[in-house]
């Protein structure tokens, strides 16, 4: 695929260019953090400012409240009690300043909202609307762990292209027939002489960068159940508040809940962003919870990223590194903890 040169200037106007046809998403300051918002025209995004932001762009593909159906049951109309679909803006986006491993995160969720057996139309239509312009981390926090977890600093799968800080500019690779249309219609064509080579040089040291870790090679081999009754994960739980943050924040967590909400004799069906750890999460119409201990709830949480997700695809683990859920949380959990735990278990 390609390799180009982009000077930090050329890069403004391309986006610029981008604007016409497409809606442009980045990462802008908002308060202490940053967070993904919609570019306007003349603005930029503030890529050197911001490290990687506190929630991932999940909320572009698949917002944490979204409106699927609306209803009325106003007898004298002539749809009364009849769903209706809402109105959805699919028109093409492009998300730029995104992290290899945020871009990366899509395509393992992908599994779970379209596969060959089925395919949820409001993810999976947003996605195919959306293109992705990365920037390689040459910064990495200390809780990353993306380089032992499927993924990288300069990870490409994902990306339709990446780009690399050189200097005054960027090297940019186009990793797609997406990525390389999207160069075209910013006008950026400038050859890099030893693009690739550069390219491999930045990423090997971005790599050296990332010292923290984990490693599932035992628990690959595990029997389920032998991990389910392990004897650790009530003493993990003891600090839980059954917040949800490491859920909200985690880029691979799906999981969501759908209700009707009505005024009157209108009404819509939406869904929400649900959380394993939420002690509502999985009581039954009858009332009984199958998952009522919260260290029920966390062990759901980390053997399904590190567990039932790898037996299941024979694949890498449902996390990229991140490290968003380390940094988040208020009691200071650490899932590379409980790795460790999980990867040197022995059943008594």
């Amino acid at each position: 695929m390609t390799v180009i040169k982009i000077d930090k200037t050329e890069f403004a106007s391309g986006l610029e260019k981008l604007k016409g046809s497409n809606k442009l998403f980045s990462p802008a300051k908002k308060g202490k953090d940053f967070e993904f918002a919609k570019l306007d025209a003349g603005e930029v995004p503030d890529l050197e400012g911001c490290r990687n932001t506190g929630m991932s762009p999940k909320s572009l593909i698949y917002p944490q409240s979204e409106t699927m159906f609306e209803y009325t049951t106003e007898e004298a109309d002539p749809d009364a009690n009849l769903m209706k679909d809402v109105e959805k803006d699919y028109a093409p986006r492009v998300v730029v300043g995104l992290r290899p491993c945020d871009a990366y995160s899509f395509k393992l969720v992908q599994r779970n909202f379209e596969s060959p057996e089925y395919r949820d139309p409001y993810w999976a239509d947003s996605y195919e609307a959306t293109a992705f312009i990365s920037i390689a981390c040459s910064q990495p926090y200390s809780t990353c762990f993306c380089t032992t977890a499927g993924c990288g600093p300069f990870h490409e799968e994902g990306s339709d292209i990446i780009l690399a800080e050189d200097g005054d500019g960027y090297i940019a690779k186009a990793v797609t027939e997406k990525g390389e249309k999207l160069l075209a219609d910013a006008g950026w064509a400038t050859t890099a002489e030893g693009g690739e080579d550069k390219f491999a040089s930045l990423k090997k040291a971005a790599e050296e960068k990332v010292t923290s870790s984990i490693d599932i090679s035992k628990v690959r081999d595990m029997a389920i159940l032998d991990l389910y009754e392990a004897d650790f994960w009530e003493k993990e739980a003891f600090a839980c508040i059954n917040c949800g943050t490491c859920t909200f924040v985690c880029p691979t967590c799906w999981c969501f809940d759908i209700q009707d909400e009505n005024k009157g004799k209108e009404g819509v069906r939406m869904r929400n962003w649900d959380s394993c750890m939420f002690p509502l999460f999985t009581v039954h119409g009858t009332g009984h919870n199958p998952r009522d201990q919260k260290y029920m709830r966390l062990r759901q949480r980390y053997m399904h990223k590190l567990k039932y997700y790898v037996d299941k695809y024979e694949d890498d683990v449902l996390c990229t590194g991140c490290g968003r859920c380390i940094r988040m949380c208020p009691v200071n959990i650490d899932i590379r903890r409980i790795c460790d735990k999980m990867n040197s278990y022995v059943k008594a």
